[in-house]
């Protein structure tokens, strides 16, 4: 077909569009866990309404998705069209600019998922491609383009603030763990699979040093048959009580763990946490425990764009009070404790009337077996 002006890459089906970008989504899926800070982008080049080549990008300084798919397509490429998720690039940083190996293969029409959200760069890559006579249509799957980059975005547009997911796992009756502090196992085994995936994901993971007492966890990600990425793990521990033998600093990883503590520490056990090689952070505290606002900073300027807060009830309380959660995964198991002395999923100073209490939008149930996860993102977000 012909392409008389650039209103012509309107014309075609909707469904046609959808199933081709569906595929570059689920392309850029791969690069899941692996391409922070950069966002996960997938594309496919299609010609005569076959893809002829596919690709995603796979880590920092690596080519992005659409050279992928432009080299997989190969002499194929030209005349064809592309569709990507993410808007192509049009400056240099790690890699040189896409919009350039789109314009050498002789793409006549590219398909777009959403814009670049970064404000000093959005449009660019669409603007330099349309002057040089190529058909551009944005908005393919948006909203899925955009949930699938929801980390990114965030990250961009609030200077570079992690994207925060809160988890917990509780009985039906809002338990943690018993009177004693027990609590393997609370769920089933195909929920705690589904959160080492989680782990997998993000690009930190934090607890509280009640949870390091307690559980002595590894906080590693352990999937079957899959190569997961281990996060960089952070411990909340503001007078550093934890024992440095614990797990979660021996076992053999390529992840840090580091400590958050305030000046409180002792500054003995500080040497001895240095000497051993464990980085701590030193954060102002707020009622008690590690500011949870100032640890995202300092983690965001890191390069960290997605945290997992995996804490306890008070961790749970101090995130959710200080506004910094975007999404929740909470996991109930069809049992109950059926007392009030075991730990609660939130363990602090709750609001006083129900008309302020926290509440989800966009929220999802799904069933692991006989558990169910609840999933949504804060209103406040």
């Amino acid at each position: 077909m012909k392409i008389k002006n650039q209103t012509d890459v309107l014309m075609m089906d909707e469904t046609t569009h959808n199933s081709f970008m569906e595929q570059a989504i689920c392309l850029a899926e791969q690069g899941r866990g692996y391409t922070a800070p950069n966002p996960m982008v997938g594309a496919v080049v299609v010609k005569n309404n076959q893809v002829v080549g596919q690709g995603w990008h796979k880590g920092p300084g690596l080519a992005h998705a659409e050279v992928n798919a432009i080299d997989d397509a190969g002499d194929l490429a030209r005349g064809s069209d592309l569709y990507v998720t993410l808007e192509p690039c049009n400056h240099t940083g790690r890699t040189p600019p896409c919009t350039e190996k789109i314009l050498r293969a002789g793409i006549r029409r590219v398909f777009v998922g959403t814009e670049d959200p970064n404000p000093f760069v959005a449009g660019g890559g669409i603007k330099f491609l349309k002057e040089r006579g190529v058909a551009v249509k944005v908005g393919i799957c948006r909203r899925a383009s955009e949930t699938l980059i929801e980390d990114f975005i965030w990250y961009v547009k609030n200077d570079k603030q992690p994207f925060v997911v809160l988890k917990c796992a509780a009985t039906l009756d809002g338990q943690l763990a018993t009177r004693t502090g027990d609590s393997k196992w609370i769920t089933n085994e195909a929920s705690r699979k589904y959160v080492h995936r989680l782990r997998h994901w993000v690009d930190a993971i934090v607890v509280g040093a009640g949870t390091i007492r307690a559980d002595n966890p590894s906080l590693t990600t352990r999937i079957e048959n899959f190569d997961g990425r281990d996060p960089l793990r952070v411990i909340l521990d503001a007078q550093l009580s934890i024992d440095p033998d614990s797990q979660v600093f021996t076992q053999q990883s390529s992840a840090k763990t580091m400590v958050a503590i305030s000046r409180r520490a002792d500054p003995e056990r500080c040497a001895l946490f240095k000497h051993r090689g464990i980085e701590l952070l030193v954060l102002p505290e707020k009622e008690g425990i590690i500011d949870l606002a100032c640890l995202g900073e300092a983690l965001g300027q890191r390069g960290v764009v997605s945290l997992l807060i995996e804490g306890g009830g008070r961790v749970v309380h101090s995130a959710l009070a200080a506004g910094v959660v975007n999404k929740i995964y909470l996991f109930f198991a069809p049992k109950l404790l059926g007392g009030n002395d075991g730990v609660p999923m939130c363990r602090g100073r709750g609001p006083e009337l129900m008309n302020d209490a926290l509440g989800l939008s966009q929220v999802e149930v799904e069933r692991f077996d006989n558990d169910i996860l609840i999933k949504g993102y804060l209103k406040q977000n």
